[in-house]
Formats: structure tokens, sequence, C-alpha cells
């Protein structure tokens, strides 16, 4: 499709290791405009391989191969690593799972939003802390001012979420890749930080790739989902539909889904073919 935001042809993940070659991601294909693109499966399955290998963040011994991997048309496979660099923040952001790791402990939250956007917009210190002040007020943070000069130890799991969200769409990327963004929150917080990425995703009309385990959460919120099983995509369907997925590992994590409606059962055991791996 010429409207493309993001076409992936064939990537697969590998890591070279003593015991031999472990294949992360096998040969998957997928391709998506300005949208919300769902991607779920258990642990292992290689959903954040995904994300990751999208922009060529695997090291080694992990080694990425595509027959294409192009974004607005430009094919990321061929960038050099000086464009790798722009690309990345200024055109893809992605949101890592746990702001503790991801957020520098010795600066302050203001100013690492601000050194995001400078890096990418070239601008002076007084604008980019301007604009990291407006973007926190943007996540829904109250006293953004404040705010600025904690430390990521200072504030909470949910704040820090939603400082990753702020620093990550600062530079106006087209797409985001987000990879279980409210894993570690409470239920009310994780719907909050979602609606907060619903309201700018739409308000900048960029993409979304949404990382979960979570088969409710991106139903609800997503326009389309991949069910990726073994590095595999084994399903996709529109979000609305995924409660009717026909492949039975889709099934599976349906099943084993809790129902407020119904007493409690026994517990749903997914039976595994070996035929999903090929």
């Amino acid at each position: 499709m010429s409207d493309d935001l993001l076409n992936v042809q064939n990537l697969r993940v590998r890591f070279h290791l003593d015991k031999g070659v472990v294949e992360a991601v096998r040969g998957i294909s997928f391709r998506m405009g300005r949208e919300k693109l769902g991607i779920v499966g258990e642990s292992g399955s290689g959903k954040s391989m995904t994300g990751r290998a999208i922009l060529r963040l695997i090291q080694p011994p992990g080694e990425v191969t595509a027959d294409a991997i192009r974004f607005q048309g430009r094919d990321l496979m061929a960038a050099t690593k000086r464009e790798l660099q722009q690309i990345r923040g200024g055109q893809i952001s992605m949101v890592m799972q746990d702001p503790k790791f991801s957020l520098n402990p010795v600066m302050t939250v203001g100013s690492q939003i601000a050194e995001a956007y400078r890096i990418h917009r070239k601008v002076g210190s007084r604008e980019a802390r301007t604009r990291a002040i407006e973007m926190l007020a943007a996540v829904r943070i109250r006293d953004p001012e404040r705010v600025y000069d904690r430390y990521p130890h200072e504030v909470s799991g949910g704040m820090g979420q939603r400082i990753m969200i702020a620093m990550m769409l600062i530079p106006d990327p087209d797409l985001l890749i987000a990879d279980e963004p409210t894993s570690a929150l409470d239920v009310t917080v994780q719907t909050q930080v979602l609606a907060i990425i619903d309201d700018l995703v739409t308000a900048r009309g960029m993409g979304l790739i949404l990382i979960s385990h979570d088969l409710n959460l991106v139903a609800s919120f997503c326009d389309r989902v991949l069910v990726m099983y073994g590095g595999r995509i084994v399903e996709e369907c529109t979000a609305r539909d995924l409660h009717q997925a026909k492949h039975p590992y889709t099934q599976g994590l349906l099943a084993a889904l809790p129902q407020l409606d119904r007493p409690p059962g026994d517990l749903a055991v997914l039976t595994r073919d070996p035929a999903w791996l090929v």
C-alpha cells in the first residue's frame, strides 16, 4: 500500500549462543498505517524483540535480518548508524516497560525530557524547558514546573510512565512503539495512562504499536491485532473481532482469561500443537 507507515517483510531475530542458534522472531511480515496496532502473545513469543528489531536495537550476539523494514518508504535495514540515530526518537519512539530502568537516576526528569527535545530539534535550553513543561502538562501531570525538577526516585510508577511518554513524544514522532507501557501499574492508573496515549496519538495522527499480554486491553484499545506464538504471527484480526478468533492458540489465550460474569471453574490449560511453529 502506498499509504503504509511501516512495512515489515520477513523479519528474523536470531541469537548466536554457545549452545546453538535461538530463533526469537521467525520470518514475520506485516504492514500498518497511522493506526493502533496491537501485538499480543505469551512471554517469549517475540513481541518485544519485534519492536526492538524495527528500531535496530538488537545487539550481538543477536542478529536482525529482513527482506525490508520500510518506514515511510525508507528501508531501515539499509540505514547508516547516523541515520538511525536521527530516526530513533525523532521519527520512531519506543516506551519501555519500566521507567526505573529507562530514566537516568542522576538527572532530573525535566532535564531528560528537554534533552530529548534538543537532540532532535536543535533549540536553546530555555525553549526546551518550556516545551518539556508543556509536555508534562500534556500527559496530565499536575504542577509540571515542580515535577520538572524532580529526580526519578522521587516520582511514583504511574508518574514515571507518564514522564517516559512525554520524553518519547516531545520530538513529535510519526510512530510510537509502546512495550507493555502499563504492566507495572494498577488498573485505575493503567486506564489513565492509556487514555493519555490514545489522546496524544489521535491528536497527532501518529501510528502506534502496542505490545501487551492483556488481550482485553488490546481488544478495546487497538484497531488491529497480531497474535504471536514461537516467534511467528499465527493470526491477524480486527480488534473488535478478537474474541471471535479462529486460531486455537488465540482461543486458548482467551479461554484462560477470568470471567466476572461466571463462577470460576477448572483452570483452562492451553494444549500446544507443534504444527503452530511450522
